[in-house]
């Protein structure tokens, strides 16, 4: 299986949907994560997430 480790990933659409599916499962896999998406409060939250994780 390939590394992931220490790689960036750049997640636009991140807040929800398959965007947000990615983004959770780049972090899992010890990814650097850049998201983005129009919808501020939902990133916000998304990014909260992602650090207690």
């Amino acid at each position: 299986m390939k590394e992931f480790k220490d790689k960036v990933a750049v997640i636009t659409g991140a807040a929800s949907g398959i965007g947000r599916g990615i983004a959770r499962r780049a972090a899992k896999e010890g990814m650097k994560v850049v998201l983005a998406d129009i919808e501020r409060d939902a990133l916000r939250k998304m990014e909260e997430e992602l650090k207690k994780s």
